[in-house]
């Protein structure tokens, strides 16, 4: 009789790996959404704002690469 409690079960990673994409392509459109909705609010306010809001968001991702980079380590 073979020992199953050591080796994991590979269909359930299996799975879970086919699910994976799905729920990154959700976030995505959601995030992108947000992101078209947002762009068009500060188009409509004004440069002022925007050249705020394009360094607010330069700063962002540059503070999530510098995050990125050190985790990655």
């Amino acid at each position: 009789m073979a020992d199953l409690t050591r080796h994991p079960v590979l269909a359930e990673e299996a799975l879970l790996g086919l699910l994976l994409p799905f729920w990154q392509l959700v976030i995505g459109a959601f995030v992108l959404a947000v992101l078209v909705l947002s762009v068009g609010r500060l188009v409509r306010r004004g440069p002022s704002r925007m050249t705020t809001a394009l360094l607010i968001c330069a700063a962002a991702i540059a503070g999530f690469t510098v995050v990125g980079v050190l985790l990655g380590s």
